[in-house]
């Protein structure tokens, strides 16, 4: 995980007191999702048909709860195979919260777990996991309900669903001159992202030179993503810069682009 990167910093253009820093290693690689193909081994092997779905997705904030509840809403019949293991296994559960959410626990800023919601698990993996030869579709449920009324992805899974394999911080700094800035990285959600347990997937797509086989580079790939994450003024700086970068030959290849090109 460990490799040279080259970053490159802006000034955002609609705020004076936010920087952004963005990863050209990363953005300009050829990393693709390789999911429902044979190239994608699934971070569990025992179940590689699930992707990097096993986990379930934890609720980053209110707003991207009521979104996941309106798109629920949303999924036409027959569309989501273990709707009714939901409703069934939440009768049990005496927590105030939607059939297809449960409590658990995740590290928060200060180092110590507390409660936190994620989709329900169910046989192992999320609860809107389409089993494989499901006549909907295999994968998520969610995916297919976007795909079928044609919806952004941005708009229609939970966040860190739509978000990975980008991962995004924020922090505020404090100058030399004791002026304050918003700080915001974008950058590869490689291993390290998904905490202590990143290191014991059984495999993980960023690094593999399987899934760096991609058309186009990151940063094209995933406008949508990048756009929703930072916005569209600053994503077409980063755009500018990526492909000015390009241009120029990257010094930092991503290691797994460079295999993936047999050089």
């Amino acid at each position: 995980m460990d490799f040279p990167r080259e970053w490159y910093s802006f000034p955002d253009p609609t705020n004076d007191e936010h920087l952004i820093s963005v990863d050209m290693t990363w953005l300009l690689s050829t990393w693709t999702c390789v999911f429902g193909t044979p190239a994608c081994h699934g971070i569990d092997a025992a179940q590689p048909e699930s992707g990097c779905c096993t986990h379930g997705a934890f609720i980053s904030d209110s707003e991207d709860r009521e979104r996941l509840t309106v798109n629920v809403s949303r999924l036409a019949p027959g569309e989501w195979q273990h709707r009714d293991a939901a409703f069934a296994a939440a009768e049990s559960d005496d927590d105030d919260h939607e059939a297809w959410l449960e409590m658990d626990e995740l590290t928060g800023e200060d180092g110590e777990m507390e409660p936190a919601l994620r989709t329900r698990r169910y046989k192992g993996r999320c609860v809107f996991f389409n089993d494989p030869g499901w006549p909907a579709g295999s994968g998520c449920a969610l995916h297919h309900m976007a795909v079928r009324t044609g919806r952004p992805l941005t708009e229609s899974k939970p966040d860190v669903c739509w978000q990975l394999p980008i991962h995004v911080t924020h922090e505020w700094e404090e100058r030399a001159d004791e002026v304050e800035i918003l700080h915001t990285r974008v950058g590869e959600y490689d291993r390290r992202g998904w905490g202590p347990g990143g290191l014991d997937l059984d495999w993980y797509c960023t690094g593999s030179p399987e899934a760096h086989v991609g058309a186009d580079p990151v940063y094209i790939s995933l406008r949508d993503e990048l756009v929703e994450l930072l916005g569209e003024q600053q994503y077409e700086v980063l755009a500018a810069a990526c492909r000015r970068r390009r241009q120029l030959g990257i010094v930092a290849v991503h290691p797994a682009t460079e295999r993936a090109c047999g050089s």
